[in-house]
């Protein structure tokens, strides 16, 4: 009987939803997100046109920005139709096998992106410490190998997520608080036991992203050992200014990262508005920065930009 009531009542789809209590003027809060969108693409496309059309910059840390732009693009498709549809069309409704489906890639990209920010971090510390082997340490056979492993590892890692979620019975509120589909919070939709969810979560958070951001601070605190250790001031300041764009991008992809599942797993009574908020800047902000970031911080990719657009 219980059986019975649990699939009468089960819902069909989740509803997303745009800004909470902005729903009135949904069409021009539709405005700033196009504009975030297509200057995102756009950026980001720059990027990756420049990049394979000058071969001084088939360097590897322009590889891996590549690599980083190639992500951005993806996370960016991954939410623009269901963001965009609910401002301009007020199409909340989402099928539960299209909202694993989008949780996969959000989550698998973000893992992705992770693993390439650590690439970059290993990428300035050989830079730093241990310049004479640069380019023997980061052939292109291996920078390849690091971009495999991080798609391999992020595909890997997040496919099991959207295979527990289909196992649930979904017969509680079903009304999600961000325009596109996150694990953290379509699990809690869940009338099942969803233990294993949050252990394997758990899991993950830790073996990916925990992971890479020690690995990133400790990339960084040897950086620094062997900067503090150069004689000369012109020197130091020329090697860390090397690491700012790439510690900038890393600041945008974390912080609001940690703060979004820090308010889903230990603040039990969270603002909606709050959690929606820092969803869109989680997933909306670095793919609009990093271009920006490293044309702005980047001599070569600057340079570049002002031949290709003064033309």
């Amino acid at each position: 009987m219980s059986a019975i009531n649990d699939t009468k009542f089960q819902s069909a789809v989740f509803l997303l939803t745009g800004i909470p209590g902005l729903e009135d003027v949904h069409v021009w809060i539709s405005i700033p997100f196009s504009l975030m969108y297509v200057t995102s693409i756009l950026g980001n496309s720059v990027i990756l046109f420049i990049i394979k059309t000058d071969p001084n910059l088939h360097e590897p840390m322009y590889i891996f920005l590549s690599m980083l732009a190639i992500t951005d693009l993806g996370l960016l498709i991954s939410t623009m139709p269901t963001t965009m549809g609910i401002f301009w069309f007020n199409s909340r409704e989402i099928s539960h096998d299209a909202c694993f489906v989008q949780l996969f890639f959000i989550h698998s990209l973000s893992c992705i992106e992770s693993a390439l920010l650590l690439s970059m971090a290993f990428d300035r510390f050989v830079a730093i410490c241990n310049p004479l082997r640069y380019a023997s340490i980061l052939t292109p056979p291996r920078i390849a190998k690091m971009g495999l492993v991080s798609l391999i590892r992020g595909v890997a890692l997040i496919f099991p997520l959207p295979i527990i979620l289909k196992q649930y019975r979904y017969c509680q509120a079903n009304i999600l608080s961000h325009s596109y589909c996150l694990n953290q919070e379509v699990m809690t939709m869940a009338c099942s036991d969803i233990r294993v969810n949050i252990i394997y979560g758990f899991f993950m958070t830790v073996f990916s992203v925990g992971l890479d951001l020690l690995f990133i601070l400790l990339s960084y605190v040897m950086i620094l050992k062997t900067v503090l250790s150069f004689t000369s001031h012109a020197k130091r300041l020329k090697a860390l200014n090397t690491c700012v764009s790439h510690v900038c991008i890393v600041l945008l992809s974390y912080m609001p990262a940690i703060g979004l599942s820090v308010l889903y797993r230990f603040v039990k009574s969270s603002s909606p508005l709050l959690q929606n908020v820092l969803g869109n800047v989680h997933l909306l902000t670095p793919p609009l920065m990093n271009p920006i970031v490293y044309s702005v911080k980047t001599k070569h990719i600057r340079a570049r930009i002002i031949r290709v657009f003064v033309k």
